[in-house]
């Protein structure tokens, strides 16, 4: 069942691995077959140097296991939770790079201070708030999901201009057309994190509205014109 798929998302958590975003078990990519309702997504705790496609497992959105031998990756809910609420996105990918991280860590947004953040997000990358004692307790990674939601609805982000989030104490998340795309974007926003803190420790401010919005929209949108049509 979704063999072509469960390929795809394989790949997907190599590049994880290439991209050194992740060491050890640490991070998963999943992808949605939106026709048919289906999720799939790594193991938990597989290491990615033995695991195969086969192991991948699929579930439908209600997170009821369809296909597969190994539990689904812990972070499950929150794939789903966000599959629900974010209806273009095709993957999802998370992971505890470095710097993102040392951001989530720190409660702040990253700001874009450049055009390399413009030509990947129309605006700051959100942090969201720290989940309560109850929402840790029950459902927590459900309530990842769901802090995460309300994060880009409180503030009015639109999920397709801002490919990722940081979850406040924890790490980042990023999303795609598909699994691949979800998997570069998290490379992308780690290089991101990381001239965000030395643009930070120069003491850069905010890149003008007008240096933003010429980057992002060369590269995103009907008037777009960088690369090969």
């Amino acid at each position: 069942m979704l063999e072509a798929l469960k390929e795809e998302v394989y790949k997907a958590n190599l590049s994880l691995v290439e991209y050194k975003l992740v060491l050890f078990t640490w991070g998963n990519v999943s992808a949605i077959d939106r026709e048919k309702g289906l999720v799939v997504i790594k193991p938990s705790g597989v290491d990615y140097a033995t695991m195969k496609p086969s192991d991948m497992v699929v579930l439908d959105l209600d997170g009821n296991k369809v296909e597969g031998d190994l539990n689904p990756s812990s972070d499950t809910p929150t794939h789903l939770e966000l599959y629900r609420s974010f209806p273009e996105v095709g993957g999802i990918a998370h992971t505890h790079s470095t710097f993102a991280v040392g951001f989530a860590q720190a409660a702040k947004d990253i700001i874009p201070y450049g055009t390399t953040h413009a030509d990947f997000a129309f605006g700051a990358i959100p942090c969201t708030r720290d989940l309560n004692g109850i929402e840790i307790k029950d459902e927590y990674e459900l309530n990842t999901g769901k802090v995460i939601v309300e994060c880009f609805e409180e503030r009015g982000i639109d999920y397709n201009a801002v490919p990722g989030v940081l979850v406040h104490s924890h790490g980042p998340f990023t999303w795609g057309k598909n699994a691949d795309a979800a998997a570069k974007n998290s490379a992308i926003l780690e290089e991101v994190s990381k001239m965000a803190y030395l643009s930070e420790t120069l003491g850069a401010k905010e890149a003008s509205k007008n240096i933003q919005k010429k980057h992002y929209f060369r590269k995103h949108g009907a008037n777009a014109y960088y690369g090969q049509k």
